[in-house]
């Protein structure tokens, strides 16, 4: 006779013992789709990179708020102990936790515990590992996860399992197109751009793809390609119009490599467009006109792709100054009266509130430091520009330089303060196209943007960092914060009245949102630019963001160095806060006070060597620093004893004997290319500027300095 009852007892503790292995499910899934991320009042998930379709950033949950963040704490923390690169933004969907990370890698964690419920890892093709850092972020839709790999495809992923559900390839093979930016999605499609045109021969697009399928559905190009194979719509015949030369021939650029905001109350995408290729706008458009549509906020048709309006922010662009910074999509009073407005602020200086139904510019002002133009002229819409700072009389000095008054790290808009909050950032760029003549320039892997090289180490004063609220509808400041370093984090805002954002000193701080005055911060034991996140489960509010150094800041020598977090020995950690937390963080590294070279007097230093070496180095530059000066995750070459054997480096630069890692391989490079950048990293291991070197450093800025106010003035 059966046990009826041990058998039913048996069977419930079976059930049970599955379902605690079972990820978390909420009491009814919520579906993803265009209502869910048209509501601004829903704050339980943030399921897209700025939380809903206008990208505000700005969360409605005031559990946490400005009376009690003193009593936020650690809800708990996950190390991700085999990526590279941390500077993404998750989202939270109905208690999980999503991130691509890495070369995007994407991980499914509990948002209660912090548990890893899966990972997907798409496996980037070697060569493309060399272009960038990683992903900057992913979407979600309908049940799945989607993001783009480095190497140009995009896939997506059922959100339960980790299942490939399908998987493009966005670009061609073998080109130097690349995705790092965040896939968005509307009406069923999902849109991607990508990067690229920093290493030339890259003409930018878009493409939309089923999200259910895969299926390509529309493709744009920003900029138009050769006249003899004719135009793909009147939009392109039009911006051919503004281009001389043979700009085809080195891709032109105009890559939209992170911002796009769709807009459900005109059904149209916009897209933030790249700069030129390469930069220097005298070699790629000789006969001068606007170069259409490079750096600018482009409106299509979201269903056909169909151009509908654009506006242009630094026509002819010659400076690296995208406007693929992030859009804002807001109804904003003036005088007395709503309007709806996209708020943008790219590199070039200014901050621009333009009409979203056409297009048409409201105002623009400056944000910090702009010296390569006055002003924007509102009767033209365009900027006056400051006589000489295309370098057209020589090596040009100019505020903001290619890094911008505000890059990719988001900023946020509050409704309730009516402010914008911005990551900011104040530093000079150097310009020299000398010995570079339209015609007979050639792009080449070590001349690509048509400047001269810049190989020496960027100090610690080069650059600085701000947190600055901005009223996008009087254009003035209201408040500034000074942060450390020359790169700082995303941000989110808050109806609890906070400003979140991670610091380069290693510090998640919040911030009233009204007064500007800290209230809050934490020792995240490493750095970070990604910016955080918030949501609600079982009732809580929860604050989420990841932390480790690396990504850009990598090349920026010193001024980046200058934080410690030099090398593989610091952490990649999400943490996630919660009130009265009470999780310890483990603890990490103290930060390096300095990289200090190996000496190694026995080998001899071949200055011709070393010279050719500098050259080879430019392809190093992106992750191991200016002048070999490592500013991130990647090792300092010079205090590194691999350099001086030639096997064991070749093994590793040509032979990609650490691919797994995320070091590339590099196998066109010749043995005497290994042994230049031997001969060439002893030389910067065993540099030490002499006084009169200094001296001549400060001079020549001083009078560059001089020069840009006597072209500016017309006197030279």
């Amino acid at each position: 006779m059966k046990n009826t009852g041990l058998l039913a007892k048996l069977r419930g503790v079976l059930l049970a013992a599955s379902a605690a292995l079972l990820p978390p499910v909420a009491a009814q899934a919520t579906t993803i789709d265009n209502s869910t991320l048209a509501n601004e009042a829903d704050g339980s998930n943030w399921a897209a990179w700025g939380r809903t379709f206008s990208e505000q950033r700005f969360s409605p949950l005031d559990q946490v708020n400005k009376d009690n963040v003193g009593q936020l704490g650690l809800a708990w923390s996950l190390e991700l102990d085999d990526v590279w690169n941390v500077s993404s933004q998750p989202v939270a969907v109905d208690g999980v936790i999503y991130t691509a990370v890495g070369y995007s890698v994407v991980h499914a964690i509990d948002a209660r515990s912090g548990k890893l419920l899966w990972k997907y890892d798409p496996k980037v093709e070697s060569r493309k590992m060399r272009y960038a850092w990683g992903s900057r972020g992913l979407a979600f839709w309908n049940g799945k996860v989607y993001t783009g790999v480095q190497d140009g495809r995009l896939f997506a992923l059922d959100a339960k399992t980790g299942q490939l559900v399908w998987e493009v390839m966005t670009t061609t093979p073998g080109d130097n197109r690349y995705i790092t930016g965040a896939p968005r999605i509307f009406n069923g499609k999902v849109i991607i751009g990508h990067g690229g045109a920093d290493f030339g021969h890259v003409r930018g697009y878009v493409t939309t793809y089923d999200a259910e399928t895969g299926k390509e559905l529309w493709r744009w190009y920003v900029v138009p390609g050769n006249p003899a194979d004719g135009f793909e719509n009147k939009a392109m015949e039009e911006a051919a119009k503004t281009w001389s030369g043979d700009w085809w021939k080195y891709g032109a650029g105009g890559t939209v490599w992170n911002a796009m905001t769709y807009d459900p109350e005109y059904n149209r995408i916009y897209l933030g467009t790249g700069n030129g290729s390469p930069w220097n706008a005298q070699l790629r458009n000789p006969g001068g006109g606007d170069s259409l549509y490079l750096c600018s906020v482009v409106a299509l048709d979201a269903d056909t792709g169909e151009y509908v309006w654009h506006y242009q922010t630094t026509p002819n662009e010659t400076w690296d100054f995208n406007s693929t910074m992030d859009m804002i999509s807001a109804t904003v009073e003036m005088a007395g009266k709503p309007r709806k407005v996209l708020m943008h602020a790219p590199k070039n200086g200014f901050f621009y509130l333009l009409d979203r139904e056409n297009g048409k510019l409201i105002s623009a002002e400056k944000i910090g430091k702009v010296t390569w133009a006055e002003k924007v002229d509102m009767a033209t819409g365009r900027p006056v520009e400051v006589r000489g700072s295309r370098y057209e009389k020589g090596p040009a000095l100019t505020w903001p330089g290619s890094g911008g008054t505000h890059n990719w790290h988001p900023m946020a808009f509050s409704p309730d303060t009516g402010l914008v909050y911005i990551p900011a950032r104040e530093m000079a760029g150097f310009y020299d196209g000398e010995g570079r003549q339209p015609g007979k320039w050639q792009m080449t892997p070590g001349d690509v943007m048509g400047l001269r090289g810049f190989f020496d180490d960027i100090p610690k004063s080069a650059g600085s960092t701000s947190l600055l609220a901005w009223n996008p509808v009087t254009q003035k400041e209201v408040w500034r914060n000074p942060t450390p370093g020359a790169t700082a984090g995303g941000v989110i805002v808050t109806h609890g009245g906070l400003v979140f954002q991670g610091l380069a000193d290693g510090r998640f701080v919040a911030t009233d949102a009204v007064s500007g005055k800290e209230l809050w911060s934490y020792s995240m034991g490493v750095g970070t630019q990604a910016p955080p996140m918030t949501y609600t489960v079982d009732g809580k509010q929860y604050v989420t963001i990841l932390a480790g150094w690396g990504g850009a800041p990598s090349l920026l020598g010193s001024l980046s160095a200058q934080h410690g977090w030099v090398g593989r020995a610091y952490p990649r950690r999400m943490l996630t806060f919660v009130l009265d937390g009470k999780a310890v963080l483990p603890p990490s590294p103290p930060p390096i006070a300095k990289v200090e070279p190996l000496e190694a007097p026995e080998f001899k230093i071949d200055p011709a060597l070393a010279e050719k070496g500098k050259h080879v180095y430019s392809q190093c530059v992106i992750c191991h620093g200016s002048a070999a000066v490592a500013g991130g995750y990647a090792p300092d070459l010079r205090a590194s004893p691999v350099p001086l054997s030639h096997e064991a480096f070749k093994a590793i630069v040509q032979g990609g004997a650490l691919e797994s890692r995320g070091m590339p391989k590099f196998e066109e490079f010749t043995d005497e290319d290994i042994t230049a950048l031997q001969h060439f990293l002893r030389e910067r291991a065993r540099y030490k500027p002499s006084a009169w070197e200094q001296i001549k450093q400060v001079f020549g800025f001083i009078w560059l300095m001089i020069k840009m106010k006597l072209l500016a003035m017309g006197w030279l």
